[in-house]
């Protein structure tokens, strides 16, 4: 194995003044581009994803719901199990309905209304994590004041303080379908990282439910797990306990927005994971040519003594080491990105904005008023890209991988060699 290693290092050092030399460079340069773009990709769709789920997870869906159940049921089968007990975080019941309101200027938009506890800050620390107060305070504790979306207040054109009604809603059999006495006060405006959620939502306290959803409608309890991803786990406990517990899953709700996220996330990656197919061809192709170069270093090497599958692995260590290099340094640089994305968005921002100024400036001096920033570089920049560190280690593994295998069938030529003629032809 020693002189392999030094026969390749040898190899290498004079390819490095030889021909060779730019296709080697490239071949690093392409891998260490390749896994830097899949690695900040991949960050940068994480980060937009998660932030999708998380404020679905959080305010709209829970971990898990429970339907047509007692309270008191709900915390015996839960203090029944040590499984269940030991994930769950929270548990909270509310009621939710969808209506019409009304603001300003008689607008009407749809809306889903949602009860919940007043505490329900200080119970659920996700939904305080996920919700976050723009304008006024998440104060639902009388029985007329209600929190909106953002979205639902600017399309109503209502504020702190304004006047909304319920015109209609969907309540129970005791309440009426339309109703002018529903009448609220906007005490905060929240904002999510979900625009649907921004558009549809509006929360009020406990006292407001009767009469908007009747005395003879149920809660749901949205539960809150310590872990997600355990939600199955303990969906199946809780039906071992009661079989006919109707209990339902976040990966339930949104199943089709969840799947077209999974999606547009793997035609991504493979889209970006062409680069790799292109480098490999690269390497494949200056691999023949430096094999062809090097038949009698080879057909010498044979005489003395090397098997053919010896001489083999010196290629195959050349290309080991072309996809450690390039991938290593894709994956430092790839991570760097990915942990600063938020001032590489604000420096797109502000040098298209200088390009379209100079331009508008040489071009349109009227019309320099019009030149703005675009603001949706803010809102990207706001957004933290997230690092999946299995996603790495499968780029980093596929970069090294890629060209080990692109070596490998180029030098298969080496097998084929008849040493005998080329030592003739020398």
């Amino acid at each position: 194995m020693k002189w392999i290693l030094e026969i390749s290092r040898r190899f290498a050092k004079v390819n490095r003044k030889g021909k060779s030399n730019v296709t080697g460079i490239l071949s690093t340069i392409g891998l260490c581009i390749g896994v830097m773009t899949l690695i900040t990709v991949m960050g940068v769709m994480n980060g937009f994803q998660m932030s999708f789920i998380d404020a679905i997870m959080e305010i709209s869906s829970y971990h898990l719901r429970i339907n047509e159940i007692e309270e008191k049921d709900v915390q015996n089968l839960i203090s029944e199990n040590e499984y269940i007990s030991k994930n769950i975080s929270s548990v909270v019941p509310f009621y939710e309905s969808q209506g019409l309101i009304v603001g300003r200027k008689n607008r009407e938009v749809p809306v889903l209304i949602r009860g919940l506890p007043e505490q329900i800050m200080q119970i659920d620390e996700g939904f305080r994590r996920e919700l976050k107060m723009i304008r006024g305070t998440f104060s639902i504790e009388e029985e007329d004041t209600i929190v909106l979306g953002s979205e639902l207040a600017n399309s109503i054109g209502v504020y702190v303080g304004s006047e909304v009604s319920l015109l209609a809603l969907s309540g129970g059999k005791d309440v009426p379908l339309f109703s002018k006495n529903r009448k609220f006060y906007v005490s905060g405006i929240f904002e999510s990282g979900y625009l649907d959620i921004n558009s549809t939502y509006a929360f009020v306290g406990s006292k407001a439910c009767s009469k908007l959803f009747g005395e003879y409608s149920s809660p749901v309890y949205g539960i809150k797990l310590v872990d997600s991803k355990k939600d199955l786990n303990v969906k199946e406990k809780l039906q071992e306990l009661n079989p006919e517990l109707k209990v339902t899953s976040w990966r339930e709700f949104n199943r089709t927005f969840f799947g077209a996220l999974r999606i547009e996330k793997n035609i991504m990656m493979l889209l970006v994971l062409l680069i790799f197919l292109v480098v490999g061809v690269n390497i494949y192709n200056g691999m023949r040519r430096l094999v062809y170069e090097r038949k009698s270093e080879i057909a010498i090497l044979n005489a003395l003594g090397g098997s053919k599958k010896q001489i083999h692995a010196i290629f195959i260590f050349q290309g080991l080491t072309t996809g450690i290099i390039g991938s290593l340094l894709g994956l430092i640089l790839g991570l760097i990105i990915t942990s600063n994305m938020d001032y590489i968005f604000i420096g797109l921002s502000r040098l298209l904005y200088g390009l379209e100024y100079f331009f508008t400036m040489l071009f349109s001096p009227s019309n320099l008023l019009n030149v703005q920033e675009n603001p949706m570089f803010s809102v990207y920049a706001a957004i933290p890209a997230r690092v999946n560190f299995g996603e790495i280690f499968f780029i980093t593994a596929f970069g090294i991988i890629s060209p080990l295998i692109a070596v490998f069938l180029a030098s298969k030529n080496v097998l084929k060699m008849n040493i005998a003629e080329v030592l003739h032809d020398e």
